[in-house]
Order: structure tokens, then C-alpha cells, then sequence
């Protein structure tokens, strides 16, 4: 990099995302169809003669790199096994605010040998959690505070 030669990451990756990007927003349709040819790519007329270019490269960058399977191989790759999970995590799921695992009913507490096991048999329990994520402030996070 101190020779004046580019990292890996920007000559692999950022100079062909930038030299498409340019290509589209010049109209420059024989470097577009090089580009479209070389990729596998096929673009419908109505995207490609659109007066709007932005719509032109969606329709390129959806097909080339399709955002759900990035996102899904990330968190496959990612996010740990659910069969990796503690029991007392697993408890801690379950329960909402201040009420314990014991006060659940007995058919919730069922669940958690469900939840631990990840069977993926017919007769196995369909278990769905929802989160709501919130954007908090670093200072207030319970390990930055001051003691």
C-alpha cells in the first residue's frame, strides 16, 4: 500500500462495484453489456431503458449480489448453534421481566427440553422467539457505567 498499490479488498472487490456503478450512471451501454455478459446476467428491457439509471443497477446488483443470501450465509457463519445455548439462557428467553422459570406453566416449562434439543422431527414443538432490538447509548450500557 505505500508503493501507491491498492489492497486486495478495494482491487477485487470495491474497483468492480465502482467501475459498474460509473458505467450505469454514464449510460455507457457497451461497457454495461460487457459487464451484464461477463456476469450471467439477464436484465429486462424495461430496467435497462428506464429513465431512472438507479433502477438499472438494482436490477444488476439484485441479480449479481443478491442482498438475502449475503445476509443469511452471515448469520449462518456468525451467530452461534442454537444447540451450543446454556440451559439457564434458555430459561432466561422464556421468562419475560421479573417472573421466574418456576412460575411459568407446567406445559411452558416443557418447552425448554424442546428448545434445548432443536428436533426438527414432526412431532417435535414449533418454537418462534421475537426480539425487539433498541438502539442504546454506549454510557449506558451496565458495563460502562461508573461505580
Amino acid at each position: 500500500q505505500s508503493k501507491g498499490k491498492k489492497p486486495l479488498f478495494v482491487q477485487f472487490v470495491l474497483d468492480n462495484i465502482w467501475s459498474l456503478y460509473e458505467a450505469v450512471m454514464k449510460r455507457d451501454k457497451e461497457k454495461i453489456e460487457k459487464i451484464v455478459t461477463s456476469l450471467g446476467l439477464k436484465i429486462g428491457a424495461r430496467e435497462s431503458r428506464h429513465a431512472d439509471p438507479k433502477v438499472h443497477l438494482n436490477a444488476i446488483c439484485s441479480q449479481w449480489l443478491p442482498i438475502s443470501d449475503a445476509v443469511l450465509s452471515m448469520v449462518c457463519n456468525k451467530l452461534p448453534s442454537p444447540l451450543d445455548i446454556t440451559a439457564e439462557r434458555v430459561e432466561k428467553l422464556m421468562c419475560v421481566g421479573a417472573k421466574t422459570f418456576e412460575s411459568l406453566p407446567p406445559e411452558t416449562q416443557e418447552l425448554k427440553s424442546a428448545f434445548l434439543k432443536c428436533s426438527s422431527e414432526g412431532t417435535a414443538p414449533v418454537i418462534v422467539f421475537v426480539s425487539k432490538m433498541f438502539a442504546v447509548d454506549a454510557k449506558a450500557l451496565p458495563q460502562n457505567k461508573p461505580r
